[in-house]
């Protein structure tokens, strides 16, 4: 530290960068312990950092770094969803259903990327900018599995008429991109999930995680 920096921002820059480099948040504890400052100060960090959007704490009181990162800067968020496209167009056209990239806001799933399929006589109408819990519906349920370690199997997930009646979803959760939570899935009208389309749609989140690394 010199004359001419802050202390203070250096911690809270730390903190993030800390947060950023691990896919299951930090408590307290830990962060007062990598910063190597008592936990009174860490506390004050957080509640900062919070009230900005840029980091959140989950029930456990385990921190993670916050969407508000991506509206530091207009382009990122945009950016997401460019980056995610093509393997979500691929991934329409191939099942004949709605895609979707869902990002983790708070307590709620948000969906930041749709592609719909051109070639179908109906599929569900899904727009960007959807909320919903994230227990309730295959896209915040594949990210809670992952968030919990307990997504084993198949590695997705599967859910029916929780969001809408008669409509079925599959997802899977994206997985080593530093500092986002979200999953790939599809939506469809149909009383049960084809058993193809799991496996395609992990390969679909593996492809949009390269693509966001």
């Amino acid at each position: 530290m010199t004359a001419e920096t802050s202390q203070t921002l250096d911690r809270g820059l730390r903190v993030l960068k800390l947060l950023a480099d691990t896919d299951h948040g930090l408590t307290v504890t830990e962060l007062s312990s990598k910063l190597g400052v008592n936990r009174t100060v860490v506390y004050r960090l957080l509640a900062t950092l919070e009230q900005h959007a840029l980091v959140r704490r989950d029930l456990g009181g385990r921190a993670r770094v916050g969407l508000g990162v991506l509206g530091l800067g207009r382009q990122v968020h945009p950016l997401v969803r460019e980056a995610a496209l093509p393997a979500l167009r691929s991934l329409a056209e191939d099942i004949g259903a709605t895609a979707h990239l869902t990002l983790v806001d708070g307590a709620e799933a948000l969906a930041v990327a749709v592609v719909e399929p051109t070639w179908t006589d109906y599929h569900v109408a899904y727009r960007a900018g959807i909320r919903h819990p994230l227990d309730r519906g295959a896209a915040g349920r594949a990210i809670l599995a992952a968030r919990q370690g307990a997504l084993n199997g198949p590695g997705y997930t599967l859910a029916h008429g929780e969001l809408e009646a008669g409509a079925s979803g599959a997802a899977a959760p994206l997985s080593g991109v530093t500092g986002i939570e979200g999953s790939v899935g599809v939506v469809m009208l149909s009383d049960c999930v084809p058993e193809r389309v799991g496996p395609r749609v992990v390969d679909a989140a593996r492809e949009v995680a390269d693509a966001l690394r």
